[in-house]
């Protein structure tokens, strides 16, 4: 809770959507069916990867470990919005607010590492395929997803603290369905521009060092997937990599414009709605984008959904 005295917002008001009642319980129902099957659908990938010894290898390993990873970060913000659709006073106390604020943001870059990691894999497995294994070992897997997570949660709470200890006097109303930056700034009583500059200076540093090192990553795989003399091959490799550039372009595409370009000229349904994209879109398209095009995560998605027998029998 806020301790200081110049402080004396307890809490914030989350406008969420417009719309009549029948327009709230319409989307009340519509994210509660998305945010359901986004846990069913990350959840079926965790336990595909989990139960079935033909995805133990690290690209299914970091598969897994992100779809884990997608369920957190959904559940940052979706559990408390359909909480607010329905509420009447649409309130969120101001410790919770700033919970929310750093969950989602320490989510959101353990997200942009992952990406930047799973790019890392498909990388050396398609460019250097005879040492892939020796490379890409379990232990170097694990590292890896424990500093993306280390790094995305140990990241974000200086900034934060700081912003939190901003005097914030009235009013408390917030045109969003989370707390986020450009809200909360705006409802300071004292401008903090050394504080926002370094909280926007370290967040575009993460999306552009990442998203940097995945297009040159890719630059670097195309080149060799062209250099793959038979057209199975290239298709093969294609296809595990057009999964994952689909799911980078909707993450980084949305966020990147709200976090990186100006925003003073987005109306706040824009903001809201690319807010949406990232954050609850790209979790629920996952599980979709990841096995549309992937014969052995079908079968094993297929496996864990109507049974394990099929596997058995087959």
């Amino acid at each position: 809770m806020n301790r200081s005295a110049t402080h004396i917002v307890m809490e914030f008001v989350l406008l969420g959507f417009p719309g009549c009642w029948e327009v709230q319980i319409f989307l009340f129902s519509l994210f509660l069916v998305v945010y359901a099957l986004t846990l069913v659908g990350n959840g079926a990938i965790i336990c595909a990867v989990k139960w079935d010894p033909r995805l133990y290898t690290p690209m299914y390993f970091l598969l897994g470990n992100f779809a884990f990873l997608e369920i957190w970060y959904v559940s940052s913000t979706v559990p408390n919005m359909l909480v607010n659709i329905l509420s009447k006073t649409k309130a969120i106390s101001f410790s919770g607010c700033f919970l929310q604020f750093y969950f989602f943001f320490s989510l959101g870059t353990a997200e942009c590492l992952f990406l930047a990691v799973m790019a890392y894999d498909r990388y050396q497995a398609i460019c250097h395929p005879l040492h892939y294994p020796i490379i890409m070992t379990r232990r170097l897997c694990g590292t890896l997803v424990s500093l993306c997570w280390l790094i995305g949660f140990l990241g974000y709470p200086i900034p934060i603290f700081f912003i939190s200890q901003l005097p914030f006097c009235g009013p408390n109303i917030i045109d969003h369905f989370l707390c986020d930056i450009d809200p909360l700034m705006a409802l300071s009583c004292a401008p903090a521009p050394i504080t926002e500059f370094i909280f926007y200076t370290q967040s575009s540093l993460v999306l552009f060092f990442t998203i940097m090192y995945i297009l040159r990553s890719y630059t670097l795989l195309l080149r060799a997937v062209l250099q793959i003399p038979s057209t199975a091959g290239r298709r093969k490799a294609f296809s595990t990599c057009g999964s994952h550039l689909t799911v980078v372009s909707l993450f980084y595409g949305t966020v990147m414009v709200m976090y990186v370009s100006p925003t003073y000229g987005i109306s706040a349904l824009m903001q809201k709605i690319l807010t949406l994209v990232y954050s609850i879109m790209t979790p629920f398209l996952n599980p979709l984008i990841y096995s549309l095009r992937n014969k052995d995560m079908k079968l094993a998605l297929r496996n864990v959904l109507f049974g394990r027998r099929i596997s058995q029998n087959s």
